[in-house]
């Protein structure tokens, strides 16, 4: 099915994260990736901010939130203070802020556009991809808005594309044991369909290793292959590995390199219809993000530059990585660098660089 491109089908998907012999699933998804980007791999310059990390979700993986002002470690930055904090870390050349938060309660709404509108307004370049459908869900009850309301409001004040988190496992028996105070998986999903609808992009995540059954991660997939049938706005999808420490779920431990390898394969043969696969170095570590290049990924994320939600949860990568570092990892895997905006607009192929160079 894969040579002929023909689509794979749940019972498929069980099979691929039952077989024994990974390698073979790797070079399928490779012949897959290959088809899609030949010897490309993507990466972007980027920079995370987490503006407060207070949040009335209580979910049981996450090392990140708190779920009141006053605990340890919770924090809310103003507006002014979330400027000053990207001021320190910006650095020219970067195209984009990715921004998540915690569900914080004492907020107003207008504290989001006001922030949106003082980055779009001090730092012009960069592309704005903020709020899960998590964040824009609750929004909307908290509010009393509709997702196109919320969306609309934050799509004037500068917002370009939204973030994939939150999706976790759509499956009703983990979904409601592991985040059960947060938004349905229908709710996601009708979050970025209705993004798709007004032209915004997205991109799309699982998180993987917890409690589901491999059953549930398929069914998870075929779910976002279906809206994405629908939409067409899905960017990229990023698998997730759950990081065990400093949270409630610490006994099941973290998934193998094997699992994370094998998770971005089984993605790269199902979701036939998004674009791109990423192997976000933060969460698996940046050998096996590198090695994920030639297992159906073809984007290594970007700078990012001081991440909190995986580092919180005992992720030991660094907060940062450079440029040359990048290009470094990717084209150690036999792969061609190549810098990208959000929306995979080229800004610089390496091989033209090379060219340039060779030639003078």
């Amino acid at each position: 099915k894969v040579h002929a491109g023909e689509r794979l089908s749940e019972s498929d998907g069980v099979a691929l994260f039952e077989h024994p012999d990974l390698l073979a699933i790797g070079q399928l998804a490779n012949t897959a990736r290959e088809r899609l980007h030949g010897d490309v791999t993507y990466f972007n310059r980027n920079l995370h901010l987490n503006s407060t990390n207070v949040c009335e979700a209580d979910c049981l993986f996450c090392s990140f939130a708190r779920l009141k002002e006053g605990m340890p470690e919770a924090y809310t930055m103003t507006v002014p203070q979330a400027l000053e904090w990207i001021r320190k870390r910006y650095n020219p050349g970067m195209t984009e802020i990715h921004i998540v938060n915690g569900l914080n309660p004492d907020l107003p709404f207008e504290y989001y556009p006001d922030l949106l509108r003082s980055i779009r307004r001090e730092f012009p370049k960069l592309h704005i991809k903020a709020f899960t459908a998590v964040e824009i869900h609750y929004f909307a009850e908290k509010f009393k808005l509709s997702y196109e309301q919320v969306l609309q409001s934050l799509i004037d004040a500068g917002l370009g594309s939204l973030p994939g988190g939150g999706a976790e496992i759509f499956a009703p028996r983990a979904r409601k044991k592991l985040c059960g105070d947060k938004v349905t998986a229908d709710g996601w999903l009708e979050v970025h369909r209705v993004a798709h609808q007004m032209g915004l992009k997205s991109n799309c995540t699982i998180l993987y290793g917890t409690i589901e059954k491999l059953e549930e991660r398929v069914d998870h997939l075929l779910r976002l292959r279906q809206l994405q049938d629908e939409t067409n706005g899905f960017q990229a999808f990023i698998p997730l590995a759950f990081h065990p420490e400093n949270n409630r779920l610490g006994p099941i431990g973290a998934p193998t390199g094997a699992d994370d390898l094998r998770m971005i394969a089984v993605s790269r043969l199902l979701l036939d219809n998004i674009p791109h696969i990423k192997a976000y170095w933060i969460m698996l570590g940046v050998k096996t993000a590198q090695l994920a290049q030639r297992f159906g990924a073809n984007d290594l994320d970007g700078t990012v530059t001081e991440e909190k939600i995986y580092h919180m949860a005992g992720a030991d990568t660094p907060n940062a990585l450079s440029v040359d570092d990048l290009k470094k990892l990717i084209r150690a895997v036999g792969r061609n660098p190549i810098e990208r905006t959000t929306t995979y607009d080229v800004i610089v192929d390496s091989r033209t660089e090379e060219l340039q160079a060779a030639t003078g």
